[in-house]
């Protein structure tokens, strides 16, 4: 069991008093490049073939330069939209939203980012729905394409006020829910649709422990649940028989997402009965958002723990999914922005519900914003350590050449061992190198 252990409450009350320095922005830039994907990455019934990583630059009033990194994803933002249009054409009208919502950014100043992510966020839906010209448009298109202008803001504001950790940055109302520091992080090791057999028995050799598999097969709600029936059957057969040092009984850990595609409770119940049947129910640790934003059915039946990650947008839809029966919360904060992150972790930590961080593939800086947010919430139950997923070097073609990208890639944190990420004092004093200089991204831009 990974040990735990809190920032000292005097510290935190110290390090909560944040300036309520007013920071105007006065500069923006922006650009992007397109990192190609080893294979067809298939979740929400569609496949991706890349991903562009976009940057965003702000100059603050007081010369302080930042740089914010974010990876799109149109599938994830919009399931609906992204069929719609090209690959690229999905892809460029997000970063058009990117650089609308840096436009908004300079003429609204802020104390601290999540005060300026609340009151640009409706101004910056308004333009989305003019770009993608979807009127429906869903809300996380928006949070995806605000990841790199909210990650530029949180290093502004850092700068502006001398804070050089993450712990130091939290404003206070969020410093509680954020007060851990875990010891290690369980990653949680991506079982994509076509995924061979072969790589898990690999992964499962390299000490990874939590599988996360991926469901929701292409087609109608029969030939997915059939598809994800017989998956199951297929992954169980391959891992059940094999060990880990990580778990109390040494059995190995599943973890499901369907990413909504689930439109009726009985159809996962239907496929909860067939995991019962072949002797997998009791290794599943949680399923991520199974069901369809609109299902308004109570999960707190099932006997496992139900995840809330799309359908939990802000706090009023994640105390209405709390409401039921969803008992984990998923954070996104490289998909819907650390400011609304903590805002959401927050939330989870004052009902004492559970939260753990999905991924979006993205690039390894990231991964790092993300191990943060990770290191910093409670301990996840059964596992007693932080839960993360990260699949980017699993997916990326280009992924060794993005790692020599990090300022930390030769650090020890930054590397997986056994199924883990190991934190140690390091980690935590450079807060994952996520305020240290990026000359890659950085040589993107213009010199002015």
């Amino acid at each position: 069991m990974a040990a735990i252990s809190s920032i000292d409450l005097t510290d935190m009350a110290n390090a909560s008093q944040h300036s309520s320095k007013m920071i105007a922005v006065v500069k923006t830039q922006s650009n992007f490049e397109r990192e190609k994907l080893l294979r067809p990455f298939g979740f929400k019934g569609g496949y991706l073939t890349e991903l562009w990583q976009a940057v965003s630059q702000m100059e603050s009033a007081s010369g302080n330069k930042k740089i914010g990194l974010a990876t799109q994803s149109v599938l994830y933002g919009d399931a609906e939209l992204f069929p719609l249009h090209s690959e690229a054409n999905g892809n460029a009208m997000m970063y058009v939203l990117v650089n609308r919502a840096l436009d908004i950014v300079r003429a609204n100043p802020f104390t601290t980012p999540v005060e300026l992510f609340d009151k640009i966020l409706p101004l910056v839906l308004a333009e989305g729905k003019k770009v993608t010209g979807k009127a429906d448009l869903n809300i996380n298109f928006v949070y995806n394409a605000l990841v790199s202008v909210d990650n530029a803001a949180w290093l502004i504001y850092a700068a502006e006020n001398g804070y050089n950790t993450f712990d130091e940055m939290i404003p206070g109302p969020y410093k509680k829910a954020l007060s851990h520091r875990n010891e290690k992080i369980a990653i949680m090791y991506q079982i994509p649709y076509g995924m061979p057999m072969q790589d898990l028995k690999d992964a499962a050799q390299q000490g990874y422990f939590v599988f996360k598999i991926k469901t929701g097969y292409p087609g109608s709600q029969e030939e997915m649940l059939k598809g994800d029936m017989e998956r199951l059957t297929l992954i169980h057969n391959t891992l059940k028989d094999l060990r880990t040092d990580h778990t109390a009984d040494g059995r190995l850990i599943y973890t499901m997402d369907a990413n909504a595609r689930y439109e009726k409770k009985e159809t996962l119940q239907r496929y909860l009965d067939h995991a019962k049947n072949i002797g997998a129910f009791d290794r599943i640790l949680l399923y991520e958002e199974p069901l369809s934003e609109t299902n308004e059915e109570n999960v707190a039946d099932l006997g496992i723990r139900i995840g809330a990650d799309e359908s939990a947008h802000d706090e009023a839809s994640t105390l209405k999914r709390f409401e039921l029966g969803y008992s984990v919360l998923v954070l996104k904060g490289i998909a819907k922005t650390l400011s609304m992150s903590v805002k959401l972790a927050k939330l989870a930590s004052e009902r004492n519900v559970p939260c753990m961080c999905a991924d979006l593939t993205v690039n390894p800086i990231l991964v790092d914003w993300h191990k943060n947010l990770a290191a910093h919430l409670a301990p996840f139950p059964v596992i007693n350590m932080g839960l993360m997923e990260t699949n980017g070097d699993m997916n990326y073609t280009n992924w060794d050449e993005m790692v020599k990208y990090h300022p930390g890639s030769g650090a020890s944190w930054f590397k997986r061992k056994d199924g883990v990420f190991t934190l140690d004092k390091d980690f935590y004093d450079r807060s994952g190198g996520i305020f240290e200089p990026l000359p890659h991204y950085q040589n993107l831009f213009k010199i002015d």
